[in-house]
């Protein structure tokens, strides 16, 4: 089993996501198997789709447990990607409020593009600022340009949490690092040359842990 798990849980995407990882030379598994998960050494949460239809299927797989002991007890790093971030959260008000994994003090709210002459989905490239320091984030330039397809952000509870921020209509986060917790509402593996570097950045960091 490779070092590195990208959790299957029935959704979409996780191939482009694996893609990514082998274009810079590391092998990661696409596994739903919850002692994958535990043997690993470094998670990803990637996904499209339904918050409320995830959680299902993670818990369903058995999954929720192991990555939380993972993440909580053992100090494994994990990247969250697009709605694999707002998995990360305690809730999401999409369709109605639902549980979160609680990996990070944060919630996910709908973007708010009333009045605003903005669409939803946030979709296409969209320039990112730093909000500190990060691992996640290092070498990479200021304003750096991003692929998103979301129509809801994650709203931490503490700045400090916050390593990116996007502006569409109002700034919000868009990319979060807290001790072990990595996350990126944009899609790294559709982000050309910086995507890949910021998923190299999280392997650097996966080993150093």
């Amino acid at each position: 089993m490779s070092s590195v798990v990208i959790l299957d849980y029935g959704v979409g995407n996780l191939r482009n996501v694996q893609k990514a990882f082998e274009r810079i030379g590391e092998g990661a598994a696409i596994s739903a198997s919850a002692d994958d998960v535990r043997g690993a050494r470094a998670l990803v949460l990637p996904g499209v789709g339904a918050f409320k239809d995830a959680m299902a299927k993670l818990r369903a797989s058995g999954l929720v447990d192991a990555v939380l002991d993972s993440v909580r007890r053992h100090n494994k790093p994990i990247l969250g990607i697009c709605l694999g971030m707002q998995l990360l959260t305690r809730s999401s008000e999409e369709d109605g409020n639902h549980e979160g994994l609680g990996l990070i003090a944060a919630d996910a709210k709908r973007i708010n593009a009333e009045g605003r002459g903005l669409r939803l989905p946030h979709m296409g490239w969209n320039a990112v600022s730093f909000s500190k320091p990060s691992r996640l984030f290092e070498g990479i330039a200021e304003d750096t340009d991003f692929y998103f397809a979301h129509s809801y952000q994650v709203v931490c509870d503490d700045a400090g949490d916050v390593a990116a921020t996007c502006d569409y209509g109002e700034r919000f986060t868009v990319g979060i690092e807290r001790a072990n917790v990595f996350a990126a509402q944009f899609h790294p593996e559709k982000s050309q040359d910086a995507g890949r570097r910021m998923i190299a950045n999280f392997l650097k960091a996966a080993r150093g842990a």
